[in-house]
């Protein structure tokens, strides 16, 4: 950060953090800001280096006014340089005897030169001051020299030790709270361009890194057939791929693949089904009791997306809507081994009004539009059960999103954008407090 145009303001207490994965090969990126009162005060050498710093300053003007007064003697020396000379050679060539008017003549002569000698004399003075200053001068440059060679030796010793605390600071953080707020969200990214208008794609929010499948997902109603890709670059390449049936057809495009089970609405009904890919077989299948389906509350774009399934830092979730809550929109956290409902919210919020929604860190972010010009325009916090209106705008590069989730392990959104999958990196903002644990 810069002094004349700062990102961020400085905070009066607790780190501020920014991460995102943004960097070509999906490392998180990480913009910490660090309290006002940690900004660190000038040490021993700082304050020594100013000092010598101000003297050399100092000494330089000294030698500038010493350089104007002595070329300005020089100037009246040189004035005085002929009259010299034809006082030589009529002293030189004198017979030793001189007319009373002739030595008045020279008397005066010398009573013009008299002053020089005081200027030879303060030449003279002057020189022996040039010679103490550039002597002076050649030493302070040997200390500043040798100041700031440890200085800087001291500086990238320091700054080591501070980097490895910082990234041990940062891991311990991103380890124990992982959340934050979406302040961000990247330009689109296109991997690939394949399928229908409508689909969904996905990886597996749950399984390690090294495990980086693709799941697709092509049309929005009566689809039963689940691609399955073995890493990410095959899925570019469309090669090397694996295929599930469903036994029950799906509805929409709000399908999750979280820890080896797909999640997902059964074709006209309300019933949410947990498919294991590896068994290849229906774990569990229950009914979300109200919730509309069959395009009864789609999201503005329509396609059987009355029930979307996200998965966050903080579980599996249902999007949905029902009559009771007169068609806003329900969020309710589910259990991944019996899909009961844990818990439910009523955001307000009316779904056909949304153009798609998703999860992080338990905070629903709902985008107004499915088309151009689209931006997450609401957020609602089931930690307070609070909502605000945002205004994060995003680069609807395809003009029609029919799919936007969020993955956790990734901290990225897939989306479904007119028959183009296509990624968004996301930059979530944390407030670490100092008052605990360093």
């Amino acid at each position: 950060l810069t002094s004349s145009q700062t990102l961020f303001q400085s905070p009066e207490e607790g780190w501020q953090l920014y991460t995102s994965a943004q960097a070509p090969d999906g490392k998180c990126i990480c913009t910490a800001v660090i309290p006002a009162q940690s900004t660190c005060s000038r040490d021993g050498r700082s304050r020594e280096l100013r000092q010598l710093m101000e003297k050399v300053q100092n000494v330089s003007q000294s030698m500038e006014v010493l350089e104007l007064r002595t070329y300005r003697d020089l100037q009246y020396v040189r004035s005085m340089e002929t009259l010299m000379r034809s006082l030589d050679a009529r002293l030189r060539g004198a017979d030793g005897s001189l007319s009373a008017k002739s030595f008045q003549e020279l008397k005066d002569r010398m009573t013009e030169l008299l002053p020089l000698s005081s200027v030879l004399e303060q030449y003279k003075a002057d020189t022996r001051t040039i010679v103490r200053l550039r002597e002076e001068v050649r030493n302070l440059s040997g200390s500043l020299a040798a100041i700031q060679e440890e200085m800087g030796a001291y500086g990238y010793e320091d700054l080591q030790q501070r980097v490895m605390a910082l990234e041990a600071r940062l891991h311990a953080c991103a380890q124990k709270l992982g959340c934050g707020k979406l302040t961000g969200v990247s330009n689109p990214i296109t991997v690939r361009a394949m399928g229908s208008r409508f689909g969904s794609w996905m990886t597996d929010t749950m399984a390690p890194s090294a495990d980086s499948r693709v799941w697709y997902m092509d049309g929005y109603y009566k689809g039963r057939r689940v691609l399955e890709f073995r890493t990410l670059g095959d899925f570019i390449k469309g090669q090397n791929f694996i295929q599930h049936l469903l036994p029950q057809p799906w509805a929409g495009t709000g399908h999750v693949v979280y820890n080896g089970s797909l999640f997902y609405n059964k074709y006209q009904s309300n019933v949410v089904v947990k498919y294991h890919f590896r068994s290849r077989s229906v774990l569990v299948q229950r009914s979300l009791p109200g919730a509309g389906y069959n395009n009864t509350f789609p999201y503005s774009w329509g396609g059987f997306s009355d029930m979307d399934f996200m998965v966050d830092e903080n579980g599996l979730w249902a999007v949905y809507t029902t009559n009771q809550n007169a068609g806003n929109i329900v969020v309710s956290r589910l259990d991944p081994h019996t899909l009961e409902v844990t818990r439910s919210w009523d955001t307000g919020y009316p779904k056909r009004s949304a153009g798609e929604a998703f999860m992080i860190c338990g905070v629903l972010y709902v985008t107004n539009s499915h088309l151009a010009g689209a931006k997450v325009y609401f957020a609602y916090f089931t930690n307070t059960s609070s909502y605000e209106y945002t205004d994060v705008p995003f680069h609807n590069q395809y003009s029609h999103i029919s799919m936007l989730d969020y993955n956790p392990r990734e901290r990225a959104l897939y989306t479904w954008n007119n028959g183009h999958q296509v990624l968004y990196n996301v930059t979530l903002f944390h407030v670490i407090s100092t008052a605990g644990d360093p």
